[in-house]
């Protein structure tokens, strides 16, 4: 397991496969949810994962793949696009600054 130190994530990932509508929709609540907190948050395609990347949440389908990309990234795998228990974790991490297990 990897450990993210909420307090120095500056950009967040969201990642996907072929279809964009429900990681988009992600993405964009992520945004909201994190506005005031100085994060980047952006949509990508699992196979081009930005380098700069601190943190990428993907379906659970595809976090190998993302692993593959980004290896010394942290990963988040997530089974619903709205409301899944892994990806709160990390918004929260994220707004209070605390580290969690990934």
């Amino acid at each position: 397991m990897a450990t993210l130190d909420g307090s120095s994530v500056k950009k967040l990932i969201v990642a996907c496969d072929a279809g964009m509508g429900s990681s988009v929709m992600l993405a964009s609540t992520l945004k909201k949810q994190l506005k005031g907190n100085d994060v980047i948050v952006e949509h990508s395609p699992v196979a081009t994962i930005p380098q700069d990347a601190d943190v990428v949440v993907t379906q659970a389908s595809l976090a190998d793949r993302a692993r593959g990309v980004v290896p010394n990234v942290p990963v988040v795998p997530f089974n619903l696009f709205l409301g899944d228990p892994a990806v709160t974790r990390v918004v929260k991490a994220i707004q209070s600054g605390d580290s969690i297990e990934v």
